[in-house]
């Protein structure tokens, strides 16, 4: 791609990636976390897992797009994510699924930047592969993440986690999370 009708495209879709990534480390330390001995919530620990392994294919697949038209995939680096999630007022578990909420956000806020510059540079097959490929999942990942912080918010600590992890692991095994 000709840098002068694709550098804002190439730069957008490179940081895009990166925060795909960042996100993709980020979840992957919480599925860390959760399958340590002294945390013991498997569904938190599988719902982590999948987020971080789904994220890094859509990091994947902006790779793949952008080599398709010609582009150079330039990668940076990641800054090491937390690896203590435990919150004394609200727990682990809720801690951390609003920390997923806003990195779900944030990652919407980007895409929907991404769109915009594809838009206003007329190019029509950046904006369809970006609400195709990833906007749509990425507006039911923040529903379902929010209902999620919402669910935990009522459940408080203790037992209400406890259940609420049995059923976040039938629902990762169902395949049912975004």
């Amino acid at each position: 791609m000709d840098c002068s009708s694709g550098c804002s495209h190439q730069l957008q879709q490179q940081q895009q990636q990166h925060i795909e990534y960042s996100v993709s480390y980020v979840y992957h330390s919480l599925y860390a976390y959760f399958s340590r001995d002294n945390v013991a919530l498997p569904g938190f620990a599988a719902f982590f897992k999948a987020g971080s392994e789904e994220e890094r294919e859509h990091a994947e697949l902006l790779m793949d797009y952008q080599n398709t038209r010609g582009g150079r995939v330039r990668l940076s680096s990641i800054m090491m994510p937390e690896v203590e999630f435990n919150h004394i007022e609200k727990g682990d578990a809720l801690y951390a699924m609003e920390l997923a909420l806003s990195l779900e956000k944030l990652n919407f806020t980007k895409l929907r930047q991404l769109h915009d510059v594809a838009d206003a540079e007329g190019d029509a097959q950046m904006c369809d592969f970006v609400e195709g490929a990833l906007l749509a999942d990425q507006v039911k990942s923040v529903k379902q993440v929010a209902e999620f912080v919402s669910q935990l918010r009522r459940v408080g600590k203790g037992l209400g986690v406890y259940e609420f992890d049995r059923k976040l692991a039938d629902l990762v095994a169902a395949g049912g999370v975004a």
